[in-house]
């Protein structure tokens, strides 16, 4: 009797083994464990398409349903997400128009993974109201303040072309966008050359008026970009990014009010600030195309023409 009972308990034991053996590996392929996820780092900026996505929470969980966990990392301007791209710090960067330009002139190897729509009407130079200044002539002699290497460098520039005026004309000082900010409240610049939201938090908050928008200048389009060799052996994790941060873009674009609660909230902002960004713009997110590919060389050529670039470059080469 006491072998027979010997023998149920080893049956039962070995029974329980298997089912949690059979429980766990069940657990692995459906759940995931964290040890199975590869880690994708995204850099972003405040209230890009990224942001949004990262605060809505959406992409990061049907990222981990194909087997990658993200992280995002936040930087200040798409100089300094290029800067980390390029150390290997991040895997995608979520830059304006001009980094990218800059980037690949210096040498970084890089891949143009997908494009937003413009952002024009919420980027542009802004001045005072009772500063008198109502033209872009009026810029002479002027302190504009301006982030080098980023979209504000080549709106400026573009800017300063279309009134007939070079950059000697006007004092351009270089500063990231926090610290015009803080210059331009001070009355220390004269003018700012920036984009939403500091472009909607200086027309609420500072009584600024926008002088001119990009309209016509500088589309400053949203770019999704990787470096060369993680863009080809990562089509996969790029062709779910994209997929999944468009399917926030359509939400972002069909709830507004829902949008900027959201990132009132995280942007720490108020609604009237927010709102005022969000209205000028469209969501999206497309696959590049030859004409968005022009605007960029329009952009490379500029700044070759005027020394910002030692280095002529053709954009079409780092198109995916």
């Amino acid at each position: 009797m006491k072998k027979k009972n010997s023998w149920k308990k080893i049956l039962l034991i070995g029974f329980i083994v298997v089912w949690v053996g059979i429980a766990f590996y069940g657990f692995r392929q459906v759940g995931g464990g964290s040890s199975d996820l590869k880690t994708v780092t995204i850099g972003y900026q405040k209230a890009d398409p990224i942001d949004i996505a990262k605060t809505r929470g959406e992409l990061a969980k049907k990222m981990k349903t194909k087997g990658y966990k993200v992280v995002f990392k936040e930087f200040q301007d798409g100089s300094a997400l290029l800067q980390a791209l390029k150390a290997g710090s991040i895997d995608y960067a979520r830059t304006g128009d001009t980094p990218p330009v800059t980037a690949q002139a210096n040498g970084t190897k890089l891949t143009y993974v997908a494009a937003g729509t413009s952002k024009a009407n919420g980027s542009g130079i802004v001045v005072g109201k009772s500063s008198g200044i109502n033209s872009l002539s009026d810029l002479k002699g002027k302190r504009i303040a301006y982030t080098k290497n980023t979209s504000s460098e080549y709106l400026l520039r573009k800017a300063l072309k279309k009134a007939g005026l070079s950059t000697s004309d006007v004092t351009m000082v270089n500063m990231d966008q926090s610290s015009a900010s803080v210059a331009f409240s001070k009355g220390k610049v004269d003018a700012w050359a920036t984009w939403d939201p500091y472009t909607a938090q200086a027309q609420v908050k500072q009584n600024a008026k926008l002088l001119i928008s990009g309209k016509g200048l500088s589309n400053n389009r949203d770019f999704i970009l990787s470096t060369s060799s993680y863009a080809k052996n990562n089509k996969e994790v790029s062709k779910y990014l994209i997929q999944y941060l468009q399917d926030d873009m359509q939400w972002a674009q069909t709830h507004h009010t829902k949008l900027v609660a959201m990132l009132s909230k995280s942007l720490k902002l108020s609604k009237t600030v927010v709102t005022k960004m969000v209205e000028r713009r469209t969501y999206n997110i497309t696959a590049m195309n030859s004409s968005i590919t022009k605007e960029q060389q329009k952009i490379a050529d500029l700044f070759y023409d005027e020394g910002v670039i030692t280095k002529k470059i053709k954009v079409s080469d780092d198109v995916e």
